[in-house]
């Protein structure tokens, strides 16, 4: 699936896991390194490794946490809210073929059980799970 997108994503420069970060972060406003991994349900090391380009390319920056200097927030530049507004058109795209493909009532069926599994209440079902 994630080529499939990447593919439309292409002509903006972003991957699909680097838009869903700028999107993320554009909703959150600064959230903590350690809140966007839990977030989007990824151990710190992979968030840093897709952050690198993100950051090399101007689209977000880390500061320190001005509540716990022990800590970075990310924050999207100019350039980041630029980039993730000249993606949102390609992935509206992208969400179209996705539902004519695979059909309407089936892609909001698979959305919402993704969601599902996304949230906390699954988590907390299935880590108390036997």
């Amino acid at each position: 699936m994630s080529q499939l997108y990447d593919a439309i994503l292409a002509p903006c420069g972003l991957r699909t896991t680097q838009r869903a970060i700028l999107n993320h972060i554009s909703r959150a406003g600064a959230p903590s390194v350690g809140e966007l991994a839990a977030d989007l349900v990824m151990d710190r090391g992979a968030l840093a490794h897709n952050l690198k380009p993100l950051e090399r390319d101007g689209f977000v920056r880390q500061d320190v946490d001005p509540r716990d200097r022990r800590n970075r927030v990310i924050s999207l530049t100019e350039e980041g809210r630029s980039k993730l507004r000249e993606s949102e058109r390609l992935w509206a795209r992208a969400q179209k073929k996705f539902d004519k493909a695979y059909g309407s009532a089936a892609s909001a069926a698979l959305r919402e059980a993704l969601a599902l599994v996304a949230s906390d209440k699954f988590m907390a079902s299935f880590e108390g799970a036997v």
